[in-house]
C-alpha cells in the first residue's frame, strides 16, 4: 500500500480534557500565564507551539532510547548548531581541526544560511534548521566526497567574505566620520564616486552545483518521521523543499474562566539558618543574630489551575505523501505511517510542556478524557466551551466538560455521514462512571477503550 492507494479515513481527530492544579506549563516574556478571551471570559491558554514541542521531543526521546512504535526509525533535531556538528564529524574523518568549522560554515553559507553577528553566535545559523539527526554526519561525508571542489571554492569564498567584511567595516567607519564631521561643523574632503558596477565586486562566489546538490541532499528530510509529521519551513534555502506537516495542533484553553494566583514564596539561606541554630548554644553568636534574621530571598510566582480542552489532527494522507516525497522506500511507508500514528496518539496523551516541572510536578497528570474518531475532514469541538463552565452552577468543570464533549460528538454524528463513532479513554473514576451510565442509556457516542493503542483506527 502506498500514499496513492491508501483508502482509509484521511483525518484522525483527537480531543482531550485534562485538569491541572497549581502549575505554569507555559508563560509569557514577563513570566505570567498566557491567556485568551472566549465567550466574554478570560481563559488560561497553553500555546500550540509549546504543545507541539512537548509532543515532538517526547516521541524523539522515546524512539532514540528504543521505546515506543518508532523505535529504530530516524528522527530529526532542530538546532542552530549544524556547523559545529558537521565540524566534529569532519574532524572524525581526519580533517584538520583548524579548517573543519570554517569549511562547514562556508558550505552552509554557500547554500543560503546566514550566521550570527555577535561573537557568541558567529558559529550559529540565524535560524533553527530542522533536519535528520544524522545530517551532520551526512554533510561531512558529502564534503569529503567533494573535497577537491570544496577546498578550492571555500578558499575563494572565505577570501571574498573577508574582503566584504573589511569593506563593510570601512564603509561604516566612513559613515561615522561623516556623521561626526556634520555634528562638529567640519568639512571632509570630497570622495570619488564609485564606478558603475562596483557594488557587485564583493559578491561571494557561488557554491559549485555538484556540491550544492550534495549539501541539500544531506539536509533533506529523508526518513525522519517527525519532520514528515510536524513539517519544516526553510525560506533561507530557496531550492530546499519545505514540508507541510501532517499534524494540526490547536491552542489549549480552560473550559472555565481563568484561575490565576500570584503565589508569594520565601527561600531560606542555609548558611544563615546554620548560624541562627548555633546561636542557641553559643552566647557570643547573639551579637550577629540580627543579621541572620529573615528569609534569604522572597518573590512571587504565577500559578494556574483549571480543566483544559486540547485538540489535534493527524492527516494520514499527508503523512504518507511526506514520507514518499522524502524518498522513503515504498514498501516501508505504510508500516512507518501506522507506527507514527500510534506514537502521535501516545505523545498527545502523555506529554506535557516542562516549564516548572520540578516545582509543580505537572508532567505527572493524566487526562480526564481522550476522544478519538475519524473523518473526511478535521473536527474541532472547542466552541462547545464558548460558554464558560461555572462550577457553582454546573459542578466540577471536568465532568460538565465531559458531558458537553460527548453531547457535541453525538450531535455531529447524527447530522453527518463523514465521521465515525468515537473511541473514548479515561483515567478518572468519576468520568468512568459517567461513561458507564451513558453506555447503559444508549447515549454514549462511541465505545470506551482501555489502552492508548485502541484509540487508533480499527
Amino acid at each position: 500500500m502506498t500514499p496513492d492507494t491508501f483508502t482509509g479515513p484521511q483525518y484522525l481527530s483527537l480531543h482531550l480534557l485534562e485538569t491541572m492544579v497549581a502549575v505554569l506549563p507555559v508563560r509569557d516574556e514577563n513570566g505570567m500565564p498566557k491567556a485568551i478571551s472566549l465567550g466574554g471570559d478570560l481563559r488560561t491558554m497553553i500555546t500550540s507551539q509549546s504543545r507541539r514541542r512537548a509532543e515532538r521531543t517526547y516521541s524523539r526521546n522515546r524512539a532514540n532510547t528504543g521505546d515506543g512504535p518508532l523505535a529504530g526509525h530516524t528522527m530529526g533535531i532542530r538546532t542552530r548548531e549544524w556547523a559545529k556538528i558537521t565540524a566534529v564529524e569532519l574532524e572524525a574523518l581526519g580533517w584538520d581541526k583548524e579548517v573543519c568549522l570554517a569549511t562547514a560554515k562556508a558550505v552552509l553559507g554557500g547554500v543560503g544560511l546566514k550566521f550570527g553577528d555577535k561573537p557568541n553566535t558567529a558559529d550559529l545559523t540565524k535560524v533553527l534548521l530542522f533536519a535528520p539527526e544524522n545530517a551532520g554526519e551526512l554533510l561531512a561525508a558529502k564534503i569529503v566526497e567533494h573535497s577537491e571542489a570544496v577546498i578550492e571554492w571555500s578558499w575563494e569564498y572565505l577570501t571574498a567574505q573577508t574582503a566584504a567584511a573589511e569593506k563593510k567595516a570601512a564603509d561604516a567607519a566612513k559613515r561615522r566620520a561623516k556623521a561626526k564631521a556634520r555634528k562638529e561643523g567640519t568639512v571632509l574632503e570630497a570622495e570619488p564616486q564609485e564606478a558603475a558596477g562596483d557594488e557587485g565586486d564583493d559578491k561571494l562566489p557561488s557554491l559549485p552545483t555538484s556540491v550544492r546538490t550534495a549539501v541539500l541532499t544531506a539536509l533533506a528530510p529523508g526518513d525522519a518521521i517527525d519532520i514528515a509529521l510536524y513539517g519544516r519551513f526553510l525560506a533561507e534555502i530557496a531550492d530546499s523543499p519545505n514540508v507541510d506537516g501532517a499534524i494540526q495542533t490547536s491552542h489549549a484553553f480552560t473550559v472555565q474562566p481563568a484561575e490565576h494566583i500570584d503565589d508569594f514564596y520565601s527561600a531560606a539561606d542555609d548558611a544563615k539558618l546554620d548560624r541562627r541554630n548555633r546561636s542557641r548554644t553559643n552566647a557570643l553568636d547573639y551579637l550577629d543574630v540580627a543579621e541572620d534574621s529573615g528569609a534569604g530571598m522572597t518573590g512571587y510566582q504565577s500559578l494556574v489551575s483549571g480543566t483544559f480542552y486540547r485538540h489535534a489532527v493527524l492527516d494520514r494522507y499527508k503523512l504518507r505523501s511526506n514520507l514518499k516525497a522524502a524518498g522513503m522506500a515504498v514498501e516501508r511507508i505504510e508500516t512507518a505511517a501506522e507506527a507514527a500514528e500510534l506514537e502521535v496518539i501516545d505523545a498527545f496523551v502523555n506529554s506535557q510542556p516542562r516549564a516548572k516541572t520540578n516545582t509543580t510536578a505537572s508532567t505527572g497528570s493524566l487526562p480526564k478524557l481522550v476522544m478519538a474518531f475519524d473523518g473526511k475532514r478535521p473536527f474541532n469541538y472547542g466552541l462547545a466551551f464558548e460558554s464558560a463552565i461555572s462550577e457553582e452552577a454546573d459542578g466540577p468543570a471536568s465532568i460538565e466538560a465531559t458531558r458537553r464533549l460527548l453531547a457535541q460528538h453525538a450531535l455531529v454524528t447524527r447530522k453527518r455521514d463523514d465521521i465515525t463513532p468515537a473511541r473514548i479513554l479515561t483515567y478518572d473514576l468519576t468520568v468512568e462512571r459517567l461513561l458507564a451510565e451513558e453506555s447503559r442509556n444508549g447515549t454514549l457516542p462511541g465505545t470506551e477503550v482501555n489502552t492508548i493503542e485502541e484509540l487508533t483506527r480499527p
